[in-house]
């Protein structure tokens, strides 16, 4: 997922655009790993007002991993052909090679911003640009997601993520190369139905809510990346110097941490705000996801609770009523990782063992909760 701000305010805000098991070698219940094939929805009706812009990449892509990895995050620049102002309340992302496609984002991309993405796009060989972490354009907005299980999911039409004319959306797919059969991807050409209106509406924003993991090899497992930093060395080499920086800044700032399957993050809230739906966000390891609301306190809500957590059902869920944030409030996510899966998995059971952190490949981790918001 996006590869956030990482600066030293970062956890003093919302970035506002993100042990020894059984030994059975068979798959558990619930973590057959990325092995479904999805197929796109029919569309909810239009709403009053409402229509629909479709959009695909221009050319289909073959995915190639840099690094010697298995991961290939690539941005497209796709043209909504917007000469009106309209405001997107709903997107369905439509991926083409579901076997190979493990996430993607949208961003905004400001009609000023146009011209530094068209001529990012020109200057980088073949079909749009690698992007590991955001989409390579300061200050584009995140405006959509797509992860398996994440359907359109249609919130209150008063609101939505403004697109002024002459606006494009930068298409950041995350390719992973474990599912390809045989080792051949083929190729992708994935496209994007957006639900649009010319009314006027609230103004929506993605915030992102990250916390460590520090997950190291179990007792059976042995080799040169289950030293910690080993495998932080080598998700810097796949992934560039920003991701080691971003897994120093979440133990400093979410620390003093123990290495161990489950670990949290709290983080104060700095602005007044109105939460309408949150996701969770974790990879092929992942058990569990929590988003707190002030824990231990006598305000305490629970905003998002995935106790049996599958990396093929991340849907967005609409909290049934929209939940107010403020300035002193505290939000804390909490994630459970276990390392077992990892010789259970196909994708994951002939890679070697290593002590997982955070990193944008697959066969790392992430724990994220993906909050969408509006003013209060």
């Amino acid at each position: 997922m996006n590869r956030l701000a990482w600066t030293a305010a970062l956890l003093a805000a919302v970035v506002l655009l993100a042990s020894c098991g059984a030994s059975s070698t068979a798959a558990p219940v619930g973590h057959a790993g990325h092995a479904a094939a999805s197929t796109t929805p029919a569309a909810a009706p239009l709403r009053t007002g409402e229509r629909f812009v479709n959009l695909k990449m221009a050319q289909p892509y073959t995915p190639g991993p840099p690094n010697g990895g298995t991961d290939d995050y690539r941005c497209f620049l796709v043209d909504p052909k917007l000469a009106s102002a309209v405001s997107l309340t709903g997107a369905q992302f439509q991926p083409q090679n579901t076997g190979i496609v493990h996430h993607a984002i949208f961003f905004r991309v400001a009609p000023e911003q146009a011209a530094e993405a068209q001529a990012l796009d020109d200057r980088t060989p073949g079909q749009g640009w690698t992007c590991f972490g955001d989409g390579g354009v300061e200050r584009a907005a995140w405006v959509a997601h797509w992860a398996p299980g994440t359907n359109e999911a249609l919130l209150d039409p008063a609101y939505g993520y403004p697109l002024p004319p002459g606006s494009r959306l930068i298409m950041q797919v995350h390719y992973n190369l474990l599912g390809a059969e045989d080792g051949k991807p083929g190729t992708d050409q994935s496209g994007i139905r957006l639900r649009v209106t010319d009314r006027p509406v609230k103004e929506l924003r993605t915030a992102l809510f990250p916390a460590p993991i520090e997950l190291p090899c179990t007792p059976q497992e042995s080799g040169p990346l289950c030293d910690r930093a080993a495998a932080v060395a080598d998700v810097g080499r796949r992934f560039g110097e920003d991701i080691t920086g971003q897994v120093a800044e979440l133990a400093q700032r979410c620390g003093p941490l123990e290495p161990g399957p489950t670990q949290h993050c709290d983080m104060p809230i700095e602005f007044k705000a109105k939460l309408h739906a949150m996701a969770g966000h974790m990879h092929l390891l992942g058990r569990s996801i929590k988003v707190e609301l002030n824990p231990g306190t006598s305000k305490a809500k629970t905003l998002l609770d995935v106790p049996d957590y599958n990396f093929d059902d991340q849907s967005l869920r609409l909290l049934p009523s929209p939940v107010s944030l403020k300035r002193g409030d505290s939000l804390r996510v909490t994630c459970t990782h276990d390392a077992t899966l990892r010789a259970k998995l196909p994708q994951l059971r002939d890679l070697p063992p290593r002590y997982v952190v955070w990193g944008d490949g697959t066969s790392d981790e992430m724990c994220l909760g993906i909050a969408i918001l509006s003013a209060a």
